[in-house]
C-alpha cells in the first residue's frame, strides 16, 4: 500500500524547485481571501526546525503547526465564493508537499468543508506520501437532522475512509458539540442512535487512533462531556482559542466561553487541546491600522498574524494549532513562526491582553468565515458580506455620519469594495429573514438582523442620507 503512496523522487524534487513560490501567486481559497499580513521575511525556511508536541494519550509526535483544510485553493480566478468553483488539486498538492517537507504532519478536514470536497482533495494530496508521514483528522459532521439516524451517520463516517484513502483515521472528532440546542442535539446526534458507542468500539479495533470532539456554543455540553471523561477517555478536544477569546469571549459573543476556562479544564484532566480559530477567522491578522502598527513596532520582523499563533502555541497543553492556509505565503509565514516557536514572555502576554482590550472597541461582527451558514437558499454570500463589513470597520471606512471628516473617502471605499467583494445578486438586500442560517452558526450570530442592518447602512450611503 505504501508503494502506491510514495512520491516519485523526480516529482518530489520538481515540486520543491524554485517555481513553487511563483506558482502560489495564483492561488485562490475556497472561501478565504489573501488578506493575512505578510511578514516580509525572505530568509530560507528550515526544513528541520519544526516544533513538535507529544500527545500524552497516544505518544504521537505532532507538529505544533497543524494544517486546517477548510479553505483549500480553487481553480476559479474571479470570485472565490462562486458556487461553480472547484478545488485546485495541483495547488493543494503543492501546499501539502511543502508543508510536509517543512515538518507539518497534522491535517484537519471534515465532510462539511469546501462544499463537501475537502476530504477528497486532502486524501488525494496526502496519499502521495507514506502513511506514517502524516496524521489525518476528520469529523463526524452530522449537523443536519437528516443525518442523525444511525444509518446516515455511519454512512458519513465510512465515506470519510474512502475519500481520504485510508484504512484508519488518526484523529476522529464529534463535530461542533454544543451547537444548536446544546445537549439535546448532542444526544440526538451521538447517544440516542448509538453512534458514540459504535465509535468507541472503532477505537478499540484500531480504525480510530484518537477520539475527541470539537466544541462550540453551550458550555454545559463541554462540562458534561468532561465529567464523563472516565467513561469515554477523550484523547483530545478541539477548542476555539486566541488572545481575544482567552478572557473576552463573551464580549465578542454572549454564548461563547472564555478559552482560559476551556483550556484550564482540559489541562486539569491531562487532555491535550487542539486549537481552532487562532486568528478568529482572520480578524486577528486584519486589525485596525494603529493596532497593526503597535504589533509591528514591538516585533518588526514578524507578521501581525504571528502574534496570535505564538499566543496559542506557547500554552504547554496545546498539541497543535490549526491554520487554514490557502496561500503559499500564509504557509511560509506560519512556518517561520513555528520552526521553531519562540514562546511568549510574561511581558508579551500583558501586551496582547492590552491589544485584545483595544480590539474590542471596534464593533466587528464575530464571523469566522466557517461557511456553516452556506449555501443560503436565496443566494446571499453571507460570509463575504460580513467580512467586507469587518474589513471596513478595521480600516475606518464605516462612517457614523456624513459630517465625519473622511466621510467621502470612507463612503467610496465601502461601496466600491462591497461591489467588488460581493456580487450584486448576493448582497444583503436579498435577505428575506428566513432564519435557516441562524441555527448553523457556531458564533450564534443573528445573521438576518446583521443582513438587515448592513443593507440599511448601504442604502444610507448610496442615498447620502447618513
Amino acid at each position: 500500500m505504501n508503494d502506491r503512496k510514495n512520491m516519485n523522487r523526480r516529482d518530489f524534487l520538481k515540486v520543491f524547485g524554485g517555481g513553487i513560490v511563483a506558482a502560489a501567486a495564483g492561488l485562490y481559497g475556497c472561501g478565504k481571501g489573501r488578506n493575512a499580513a505578510a511578514s516580509g521575511a525572505s530568509a530560507p525556511i528550515p526544513t528541520d526546525r519544526m516544533t513538535f508536541r507529544t500527545n500524552p494519550t497516544s505518544g504521537d509526535r505532532v507538529s505544533l503547526l497543524g494544517y486546517g483544510c477548510m479553505r483549500w485553493p480553487t481553480v476559479a480566478r474571479t470570485s472565490a465564493r462562486d458556487s461553480s468553483d472547484e478545488i485546485d488539486q495541483q495547488a493543494v498538492n503543492e501546499l501539502v508537499d511543502y508543508a510536509i517537507a517543512h515538518g507539518v504532519n497534522y491535517f484537519d478536514t471534515s465532510p462539511a468543508y469546501c462544499k463537501g470536497y475537502s476530504e477528497r482533495a486532502t486524501g488525494a494530496a496526502l496519499s502521495r506520501h507514506p502513511r506514517d508521514k502524516y496524521f489525518i483528522a476528520t469529523k463526524l459532521s452530522n449537523f443536519a437532522p437528516s443525518t442523525w439516524s444511525r444509518e446516515a451517520s455511519l454512512a458519513m463516517y465510512r465515506n470519510s475512509f474512502r475519500e481520504l484513502q485510508v484504512d484508519y483515521i488518526d484523529y476522529l472528532l464529534l463535530h461542533g458539540v454544543g451547537m444548536g440546542r446544546g445537549l439535546r442535539d448532542f444526544e440526538a446526534r451521538y447517544i440516542d442512535n448509538g453512534v458514540l458507542d459504535f465509535l468507541l468500539r472503532e477505537r478499540e479495533a484500531g480504525r480510530i487512533r484518537n477520539l475527541g470532539f470539537s466544541y462550540h456554543g453551550d458550555v454545559k455540553v463541554f462540562d458534561h462531556l468532561l465529567a464523563q471523561h472516565d467513561k469515554y477517555k477523550w484523547d483530545f478536544v478541539q477548542i476555539q482559542l486566541n488572545y481575544v477569546d482567552w478572557r473576552h469571549a463573551k464580549e465578542v459573543n454572549a454564548r461563547n466561553t472564555d478559552a482560559e476556562y476551556l483550556y484550564g479544564r482540559l489541562a486539569e484532566l491531562g487532555i491535550p487541546a487542539i486549537v481552532m480559530e487562532p486568528l478568529l477567522g482572520g480578524r486577528l491578522s486584519n486589525v485596525h491600522d494603529h493596532i497593526a502598527a503597535s504589533l509591528k513596532q514591538r516585533r518588526p520582523e514578524s507578521s501581525v498574524a504571528s502574534w496570535a499563533f505564538r499566543f496559542a502555541g506557547s500554552l504547554p497543553g496545546v498539541l497543535t494549532v490549526l491554520s487554514g492556509m490557502a496561500y503559499m505565503e500564509h504557509l511560509q509565514d506560519n512556518l517561520r513562526t513555528f520552526a521553531p516557536l519562540e514562546a511568549l514572555t510574561d511581558a508579551d502576554r500583558d501586551f496582547l491582553e492590552q491589544t485584545a482590550q483595544t480590539l474590542l472597541r471596534y464593533p466587528t461582527v464575530p464571523c469566522n468565515d466557517c461557511k456553516y451558514c452556506m449555501p443560503c437558499p436565496y443566494g446571499l454570500d453571507i460570509p463575504g458580506i460580513l467580512l467586507h463589513y469587518n474589513k471596513c470597520v478595521n480600516e475606518g471606512n464605516v462612517p457614523a455620519s456624513s459630517q465625519d471628516a473622511d466621510y467621502r473617502k470612507a463612503r467610496r471605499a465601502f461601496l466600491v469594495g462591497y461591489g467588488r467583494a460581493v456580487a450584486p445578486e448576493r448582497q444583503a438586500d436579498h435577505c428575506i429573514g428566513c432564519n435557516q442560517c441562524v441555527h448553523h452558526c457556531p458564533q450564534n450570530i443573528d445573521i438576518p438582523r446583521q443582513m438587515q442592518r448592513i443593507d440599511r447602512f448601504v442604502e444610507h450611503l448610496k442615498r447620502e442620507t447618513l
